[in-house]
């Protein structure tokens, strides 16, 4: 079940980055896990918009892993990006438009943006013993192993690789040779048991929401880079969000 937009941004505003890590339902799906030992697989971003390889990643991950259900999250403070393009209350209403034609597809939106912080917020709100899989492109798998985002890194990756595992997907031009080479130093193999690699042809691992964006802002078909379920929403969104900004110029 949907729910309104008002509703979806009063969730937001009631999330505190600063406080304890917390998560908020968007869309639940029909078949949910609700019982221990099943699989979870989160799929977090900033889907600006949601793009062709973020759903090859995923029907990849679930493929070969026999996800229970797939969270589409996003992260109210990410730890990299600005708020820019679409909102997020219209990302979160594209992502629930996509899964509400699947059995198995969840939406929530998250206070904190690091991992470690997701799966504090995940285990409020999952069975005990749920198995949280996180699926990840490249540059994201990258990026949790920057000193920059810790106070402790290998203490804090110890905590989080004691819950969860890592399903990483090549992007561009880091394939499965790049992610083995990046986990072969000593201080990054001894969690190589809780990563998992998946493929994605040249094409999908090129597409970016980054090309997306620079088609919409130039009139140009995005039909062959987005989902069809969601093609139409995005670039209506889109333009208002043009049409929102030309107003508020001086």
């Amino acid at each position: 079940m949907k729910i309104s937009p008002q509703k979806i941004q009063e969730l937001i505003d009631q999330l505190d980055p600063c406080g304890i890590p917390q998560i908020r339902s968007i869309y639940q799906a029909r078949n949910q896990v609700t019982k221990r030992r099943k699989k979870l697989g989160i799929f977090s971003g900033s889907f600006n918009p949601m793009t062709i390889s973020h759903v090859e990643m995923i029907d990849a991950a679930q493929y070969r892993f026999k996800l229970d259900e797939v969270l589409l999250v996003l992260a109210k403070a990410n730890v990299d990006k600005e708020i820019f393009g679409l909102s997020l209350a219209k990302r979160l209403i594209t992502l629930s438009y996509y899964a509400e034609n699947r059995d198995n597809f969840s939406v929530a939106v998250s206070s904190h943006g690091r991992y470690i912080e997701k799966v504090e917020a995940l285990k409020s709100v999952f069975p005990s013993g749920t198995e949280f899989c996180f699926i990840v492109g490249y540059d994201t798998f990258v990026r949790i192993f920057d000193y920059k985002y810790y106070a402790d890194m290998y203490a804090e990756l110890d905590q989080l690789f004691g819950q969860c595992r890592l399903i990483v997907a090549n992007r561009d031009n880091h394939d499965a040779k790049a992610i083995r080479d990046f986990l072969s130093f000593p201080d990054r193999q001894v969690y190589a048991d809780k990563i998992d690699l998946i493929g994605l042809s040249d094409f999908h691992a090129g597409v970016s929401s980054t090309d997306i964006r620079s088609r919409l802002e130039n009139s140009q078909s995005i039909s062959d880079l987005v989902p069809a379920e969601i093609t139409q929403l995005v670039i209506d969104y889109y333009q208002e969000t043009i049409n929102q900004s030309q107003i508020q110029r001086p």
